[in-house]
Order: structure tokens, then C-alpha cells, then sequence
């Protein structure tokens, strides 16, 4: 198609490839005579109207006349080289027409097409990113979860109230609270809309994804990560678990206590031990300047407590949606275990060693630093 183009010159009007393995290759050109040169090279020949230079014309004079124009009901247009013409696919066709009589392309050139949607952007979900809630207040991103088929994300309860919408760190509407307790508990989580994605990554330092590949508890005195959208990444360790604090709402139990700084915004943000998802900021004393301490609420009795299963780089979200038990067993992948649990797999005991929400490829046999057969 490279050499055909280039031999052709104007008269050149585009190439394409069909067939189940992309094996047939077609040029148009404008001129009958070419068509010998073209089979020439293995190629099938079109004979057209108008070259792609005289195309990628009309489709840039719509790119111009469209700056000045709503183009909402008419959002996409493109050269279309298998049909010799520029296309417009609109909702309301008399808005296609406004745009090709704007640009000047008459006819002969130009085809419209009906469409029934408008096109979207989509968005990422990061951990420690910028929230937005009923367009006024901010808190960050926890962790990106799922529930079934409904994507969202864990944060604090303190962020917002049930039914609270929310928008992102650019501003596009995000979602809307499913849930949310605080005093008492603080964990909430937001439904969002399909613009957005759930991805398996915290923002970490420098801007860097850092994985989550679950949720195993670390113990006390394990260095701890927060990410939150004022201060960014800082790090400290785990100090106490099982803690109560009261704040000027309320008591909250229970939470764990660390070294990590945090400010206002920082709220609901990410707490990342290694890979593994500790919790989400809930509150503290101090500040990164001077520094301080933080609670977060466990990340495992919020996923418990709303049904959620984390996102995590496994590529199976936990199996949630099916259930995930065993022929003759009560282990269940999506299920949170405590410490101390016990359960059944493949005929044996199995006691559940440190707290975590069970992926498939977890089974008890498979990981012998989360299960100890009985």
C-alpha cells in the first residue's frame, strides 16, 4: 500500500485490507489508468471520484468550520476511503448538514449517517486521587472496587452521605454514594457512572502506579503507605490495630493507628502496605509539616460490609459474582477472612492465619502464609 501510494501520487485515493485474515488488499485511485500498476503489485483496483488529497481537504475544512459550531448532534466525522466519501454520523441529521454547508462540502462528497449515542471519554480510578463531592468538598480516592458488574470505589463515610454525588479530580461527573457510616464506622463507597474505569493501582510517589494484589492484614510495627490527593505519598508504620478514636462527631471502632502524616483532603485516601490494601484515611492529629498521626479504617470490614470486591492486578477480581465456592468446601473466593476463621477446602480444616478478602488462586492449600491446615 506504501509503494502503490507513493507511485500513484495525486492520484491516490486510499487503501484498505478485507477478509477474515486482512488478506486482500484494495487502492483506489482516480485515474483507470493506474489500475494495471496496482494489479500489478498483487493488489485490487477501485476506480474513484475523488483522490484522498482532495478527502483530507474537506474532513480539515470541518475541522475548522467545527470550532465555531455545536457539534453535540453531529460528534463524529471521518474520511471514509472504502466509500470515496467524508462521513458525518449524527444524531439529528439537519446538524450533520449545518457542518457540511459550513465547511463547504457539497454532495458528491459527503455521507451522513444516523447514530443513536453520543460518544463519552473514560476515566481511570486510581487510589489517592481527587474526588469531588455535590460539587463542593474534596476527598481522595481509597481504593477501586467492584460489585458485580457496578464499578466504584472505597473512601470514608465521613466524605459523604448516602446519595451524595460525586465528581472527579477534572471535574466530569463521577457517581454517587451507595453507602456511608460515620460516626461509629467510617466507610462509604461510590457507584460510579460508565466514564469511568476501576483500576488495580494507587498513585504513588512521583506519580507512579503502585499495584494492589490484595487486602492480607499487616501487623503492627509493617511500614505503611498513604496516598491522598493534597500531600501525595508519604509513608511510617502501623502502630496499633483494634484503636478507638473520638472525634468531634463521634467515636470510631475500630481503627488503626499510624505514623503517617496527613491533611485535609487526604480523607478517605489510600493506605498500601507493600502491594496490599490496609485502609482508607479517616483522620489524626498533625500535619505533614511538623508531622503527626493518622487512623484508617480497615479496608476488609469495608469491603465486608457493602459486598465489595477489591480490584487487584490478579485479572480476577475474586469471583464475587459467582459465588466461588468449592465442591464439598465453605472456603469462598470474595469472602473476608479474619484471623481466626476457619474453613473447609477439598475435605481438610484449614484457620485463617492473617485477615485478607480470598481471590481465586487463594484456595487454602495455595497459601500457606494465609491458611494453617487443623
Amino acid at each position: 500500500a506504501g509503494r502503490l501510494r507513493a507511485a500513484l501520487g495525486g492520484d491516490f485515493a486510499g487503501a484498505w485490507v478485507r477478509g477474515a485474515e486482512s488478506g486482500t488488499l484494495t487502492v483506489a485511485t482516480t485515474d483507470a489508468a493506474d489500475v494495471a500498476a496496482i494489479e500489478a503489485r498483487g493488489a485490487e483496483a477501485k476506480v474513484v471520484l475523488h483522490s484522498l488529497t482532495d478527502l483530507d481537504a474537506a474532513k480539515a475544512r470541518m475541522d475548522k468550520a467545527a470550532a465555531g459550531l455545536n457539534t453535540a448532534d453531529a460528534p463524529v466525522w471521518y474520511v471514509d476511503t472504502r466509500t470515496n466519501t467524508v462521513v458525518v454520523e449524527a444524531i439529528r441529521p439537519a446538524a450533520a448538514h449545518k457542518l457540511l454547508a459550513a465547511a463547504g462540502v457539497d454532495g458528491s462528497l459527503s455521507r451522513v449517517e444516523k447514530r443513536t449515542e453520543r460518544p463519552r471519554t473514560f476515566y481511570d480510578l486510581r487510589g489517592g486521587e481527587a474526588y469531588y463531592i455535590n460539587n463542593s468538598s474534596r476527598c481522595s480516592i481509597g481504593f477501586p472496587v467492584t460489585k458485580g458488574t457496578q464499578q466504584g470505589f472505597a473512601t470514608a463515610g465521613h466524605c459523604g452521605r448516602t446519595g451524595s454525588s460525586t465528581t472527579g479530580s477534572n471535574r466530569v461527573a463521577q457517581g454517587t454514594f451507595q453507602g456511608s457510616i460515620f460516626p461509629g464506622r467510617d466507610m462509604a463507597w461510590v457507584a460510579t457512572n460508565s466514564s469511568w474505569t476501576a483500576t488495580p493501582y494507587v498513585l504513588g510517589a512521583g506519580g507512579q502506579n503502585v499495584q494492589v494484589t490484595g487486602s492480607t492484614v499487616s501487623p503492627v510495627g509493617a511500614s505503611v503507605c498513604r496516598s491522598g490527593s493534597t500531600t501525595g505519598w508519604h509513608c511510617g508504620t502501623v502502630t496499633q490495630h483494634n484503636t478507638s478514636v473520638t472525634y468531634q462527631e463521634g467515636t470510631i471502632s475500630p481503627v488503626t493507628k499510624t505514623t503517617v502524616c496527613a491533611e485535609p483532603g487526604d480523607s478517605g485516601g489510600s493506605y498500601i502496605s507493600g502491594s496490599q490494601a490496609q485502609g482508607v484515611t479517616s483522620g489524626g492529629s498533625g500535619d505533614c509539616r511538623s508531622g503527626g498521626e493518622t487512623f484508617f479504617q480497615p479496608i476488609n470490614a469495608l469491603l465486608q460490609n457493602y459486598g465489595l470486591t477489591l480490584k487487584t492486578t490478579g485479572g480476577d477480581d475474586g469471583g464475587g459474582d459467582d459465588g466461588g465456592e468449592e465442591p464439598g468446601g465453605t472456603w469462598a473466593a470474595g469472602t473476608v477472612y479474619q484471623a481466626g476463621d476457619t474453613v473447609t477446602y477439598g475435605g481438610a480444616t484449614y484457620r485463617c492465619l492473617q485477615g485478607h478478602q480470598a481471590y481465586a488462586g487463594w484456595e487454602p492449600p495455595n497459601v500457606p502464609a494465609l491458611w494453617q491446615r487443623v
